[in-house]
């Protein structure tokens, strides 16, 4: 799509990505607030990205390493959550938000598949994350499962579910501009 890339968030980010996040989540009691956020992406800095549109910040994706059937707890910040252990075979979408301006442009597909291609050439097998606001029917046409068996963190409310989408092998790397 003209006018539009994928690239990693970079310190001048935080602030548009701190707004966007509480804009997304603070109604529902989800939002984490900056530092659990800026502690997500000093775990994995390569696999935190945003998303520019029509010149502008349009969203961001933040992922890590995370053990399969285990997610980050919403109140704990990265070095406090537990379960957490090192580098692995899965890795995490933990939040992905798309700016309203650029909403129904199918920019969260292809910010996941970003994030898929990143996954492959660092040969991770898995890929999840965890569907909050009844989003499951939106992640299930990408071939992710939902795991009904994933107890999952309180902070995340009742409605939340685990899913999970198997990776291929690599084709070829992913693009940064």
């Amino acid at each position: 799509m003209t006018g539009t890339r994928i690239r990693l968030l970079r310190e001048a980010d935080w602030d548009d990505v701190a707004a966007l996040e509480e804009r997304a989540y603070a109604a529902s009691g989800l939002s984490e607030g900056r530092e659990v956020l800026r502690s997500r992406h000093r775990a994995s800095p390569s696999t935190c990205f945003v998303l520019e549109h029509a010149g502008g910040f349009a969203g961001y994706l933040l992922a890590l390493p995370y053990p399969l059937l285990h997610c980050p707890d919403l109140r704990l910040a990265e070095g406090d959550s537990a379960g957490r252990s090192g580098p692995g075979t899965n890795l995490h979408a933990h939040d992905l938000v798309v700016a309203e301006h650029a909403r129904g442009r199918g920019m969260g597909p292809r910010m996941l598949r970003h994030l898929e291609e990143t996954g492959r050439a660092a040969r991770y097998l898995s890929l999840s994350l965890v569907a909050v606001h009844g989003s499951e029917p939106l992640w299930s046409p990408l071939g992710y499962r939902i795991r009904p068996e994933v107890g999952l963190p309180a902070s995340y409310g009742t409605e939340a579910v685990y899913m999970v989408k198997p990776l291929g092998p690599a084709v070829n790397g992913p693009v940064l501009d």
